[in-house]
């Protein structure tokens, strides 16, 4: 698979402990994202953070137990990324959803034929 050209980057802000039907959030963001053929997607965990009620999430040694912020970032094409939106929404029950438009240099599959 190849991807270059003008695209869309979708963060998806949401916290460690978040469930979706029992199971980690991020890891049904991620198998939604992969069910739908975006090109890929990305999990990062924070060190610390905080969200819209201000409670600071930190990895501290005295409170390695807290509910730390994690961001799910995805690159596709625009049609690609604007029809995941409506199946994300009701998934992201607290968190942010953030949409910005990047240039894509190079997206290469090991897989491609011309490889």
């Amino acid at each position: 698979m190849r991807l270059e050209g003008e695209g869309k980057l979708l963060r998806i802000y949401v916290g460690e402990s978040d469930r979706w039907h029992g199971k980690p959030l991020y890891e049904e963001i991620v198998r939604l994202a992969r069910a739908e053929g975006m090109a890929g997607a990305t999990v990062l965990r924070g060190l610390e953070g905080f969200g819209a009620d201000s409670h600071l999430h930190t990895a501290r040694i005295l409170r390695l137990s807290e509910d730390l912020p994690i961001v799910i970032e995805m690159v596709d094409t625009e049609e690609r990324i604007d029809a995941i939106l409506p199946l994300l929404d009701p998934m992201i029950l607290e968190g942010m959803i953030t949409v910005e438009r990047v240039h894509i240099v190079s997206y290469r599959s090991s897989k491609s034929p011309d490889h």
